[in-house]
């Protein structure tokens, strides 16, 4: 069964205190460790149980989260839109092939080198 677990993360003097609940805590020396250790902090209260593939979901307390949180939303948006950028420079390319233009003449349309249609038009 995967388990998901949201974990808030507190600075402290001697690095983060990863807070699981109102009754378990541990702590990590720097960010990027904190999901193993609190895996880890997981197996040694219930040796029963397998933590390794549970969700475990970091939440840092900064006062930058939401700006952190809005630059991965926009990568994400252009990243959806480069994708749909791509589908349609093969679909231009293949209609001017379609229209009996060569491979010259087209990249010449869209601007693009002669090499740039042959990779957008290649089936495979």
């Amino acid at each position: 069964m995967n388990r998901s677990l949201t974990v808030t993360a507190t600075r402290w003097s001697g690095g983060w205190e990863l807070e699981l609940d109102d009754d378990h805590h541990t702590q990590v020396t720097h960010l990027d460790r904190a999901r193993q250790q609190v895996v880890d902090y997981l197996d040694t209260v219930d040796e029963t149980t397998d933590h390794s593939s549970w969700e475990i979901d970091i939440v840092p307390e900064v006062d930058s989260l939401a700006q952190v949180r809005a630059a991965k939303e926009t990568a994400a948006r252009a990243k959806a839109l480069q994708e749909e950028a791509a589908t349609a420079w093969r679909e231009a390319a293949l209609a001017l092939r379609a229209e009996g233009l060569s491979v010259s003449d087209t990249a010449a349309i869209m601007g693009i080198s002669r090499g740039r249609v042959s990779q957008l038009t290649a089936t495979g």
